[in-house]
């Protein structure tokens, strides 16, 4: 069927993702919304829409940068160390949410970051990402819009989750502590929500 559709029904090229609006509100347990920014904008031609959500609880502000994007290689690594280098990173695995990395940067910030995806849990690197799209892309279901054009055969879109909190006078294993916990609820919102292509 796939060769088939490639020799007599070839695509001039491959179908973009539509835009996305990101919501004012995303409720997060335990947290009060504070304020929702634009985020700056940017050249990156693999941006689609990104915005900026600030929360507070007791006094600790926790920012939350999300980017839609598509990335070609599923590399999320590399652009995550263009684009927030930091001095020290752990990577984690949760079962039932996929892959994240902790770290803090250089203003002392303690963050959460990853890539969640279309279908499968989150990713951070090339091989995660594609075996992802190879298990959950590559079914009946999706050939038929991939077929008509309607979808990519691999999605490689992303939202990129950016958690971050101040380290201050704590630890940055209590503040990955944090940031873990406000990740599992904001990931369940997430996850069931991914735009539609």
């Amino acid at each position: 069927m796939v060769l088939g559709k490639v020799i007599l029904f070839p695509l001039p090229e491959n179908p973009k993702p539509s835009s996305f609006v990101f919501p004012e509100q995303i409720p997060l347990p335990e947290w009060q919304s504070d304020e929702v920014q634009p985020l700056a904008k940017s050249e990156d031609s693999l941006l689609i829409a990104q915005k900026r959500y600030r929360y507070i609880r007791n006094n600790l502000p926790l920012d939350i940068e999300m980017r839609y994007m598509q990335l070609p290689g599923g590399d999320f690594m590399t652009y995550l160390r263009e684009h927030k280098p930091a001095s020290s990173t752990v990577v984690r695995q949760r079962e039932g949410v996929g892959f994240y990395i902790l770290g803090v940067d250089k203003q002392q910030q303690a963050y959460l970051s990853t890539c969640i995806n279309p279908r499968g849990g989150t990713t951070l690197t090339f091989a995660q990402f594609n075996q992802n799209r190879y298990f959950y892309d590559l079914r009946p279901e999706r050939l038929v819009s991939w077929f008509l054009g309607k979808e990519e055969l691999l999605d490689r879109r992303c939202l990129w989750a950016h958690l971050s909190i101040p380290v201050k006078d704590s630890s940055p294993t209590k503040a990955f502590q944090v940031l873990e916990e406000a990740w599992l609820s904001w990931h369940q919102w997430w996850q069931p929500r991914f735009p539609k292509f």
